[in-house]
């Protein structure tokens, strides 16, 4: 028995917010320090680093629930299964449902049963829950999605991750340019297929690096005290990132029994271009090998970074034919990686 991902979806929001639309923003630092640097300097630089030129927002209607449940019909239909035959809902996020212009986060129910009730799905057998894991959510949910079919509680499994970080950024922060909106979902099945998941790795790293990713007060010292927004020491998460992700997707693939020759894709988490390429960068140099042409697809120039979404909708969207130059085929060994915060990291070998 193989354990395989048999159906993805995902849904990306019309809403197109372009750099130049931060034109008139003021920006200050994390100390409170007005930013002197004009506005369409700071936007250059940002998108030189980050390679992030527009990213989508969810439409005001709509929350983290309806978004997730977008995407989960679509992977549904992908898989061509009944959703009463789920025994398991897990959805990932960081935040819950945040309405337009709120200042709370909701969760109660969690996004997995409210996700559950949208689908329309009766069966109280199929249990749904939320993972709060950063980023990696996503990743995370395939591998508890694998060890409830290992262990012989589940054959079925939706896992989701959705989010709407642009209800949770501080206008007055650089980094809110960084933030999007969006939600990609797989169904994880026992299959009599060969391949499937292969190896995983996880860590959390909570010593010294905890609170590298945090909520915390507006950049703008006038602004409501009371008022909390995602807010990152990037620099630290930068540094972290290279030191530790590319010896995490190392101990997974050599778990995998896989050569580092046999990896036709890596999709990382979209969070920044230069970080991701240094990371895949270093990850091949611990093989003394030349990265691969094309071995990493990004999606993070036109739909920013949407978190917990963002692995499984550029999965989607490669086996849909929707990413220029890049496809999958049968039998190709294939990386999921994340890290985020917590600070956590994780990996997944998939054989496709």
């Amino acid at each position: 028995m193989s354990i395989r991902i048999t159906g993805t979806g995902s849904y990306i929001p019309e809403l197109i917010q372009k750099n130049n639309d931060f034109q008139d923003r003021e920006f200050y630092t994390i100390e409170g320090e007005a930013i002197d640097t004009p506005t369409d300097v700071v936007v250059e630089k940002f998108k030189a680093i980050t390679g992030i030129s527009e990213r989508r927002y969810a439409n005001e209607n709509l929350t983290a629930s309806d978004l997730g449940a977008f995407a989960a019909e679509k992977a549904l239909s992908d898989a061509k299964i009944d959703p009463e035959t789920l025994d398991y809902i897990i959805c990932a996020h960081n935040f819950g449902d945040v309405k337009h212009s709120a200042i709370q986060s909701d969760i109660l129910p969690c996004l997995a049963a409210r996700i559950k009730h949208l689908l329309k799905i009766k069966s109280p057998k199929c249990v749904a829950y939320d993972i709060l894991f950063g980023c990696p959510g996503w990743v995370e949910g395939v591998v508890q999605a694998q060890a409830f079919i290992k262990a012989g509680m589940a054959k079925r499994c939706l896992v989701i991750g959705t989010e709407t970080l642009s209800r949770v950024v501080d206008p007055f922060d650089r980094d809110s340019m960084i933030y999007a909106d969006g939600a990609g979902a797989t169904i994880v099945e026992a299959s009599e297929e060969e391949g499937g998941i292969i190896s995983h790795e996880s860590a959390s790293y909570t010593h010294d690096e905890v609170y590298h990713l945090f909520f915390g007060n507006s950049n703008d010292k006038t602004q409501d005290e009371d008022v909390r927004y995602i807010k990152m020491y990037g620099r630290k998460i930068y540094e972290f990132a290279l030191k530790n992700v590319p010896a995490a997707l190392k101990n997974c693939l050599d778990k995998s029994g896989y050569s580092i020759k046999d990896v036709k894709k890596i999709l990382i988490h979209q969070a920044n271009e230069k970080m991701d390429e240094a990371i895949v960068k270093r990850f091949y140099r611990l093989y003394k090998t030349p990265v691969l042409e094309g071995i990493m697809p990004m999606t993070i120039h036109k739909l920013g970074n949407s978190s917990v979404a963002t692995v499984p909708t550029l999965f989607d969207l490669i086996r849909k034919g929707e990413v220029n130059n890049h496809n999958l085929n049968k039998g190709d060994i294939i990386i999921f990686a994340s890290v985020g915060a917590g600070m956590h990291i994780n990996a997944i070998v998939y054989k496709y």
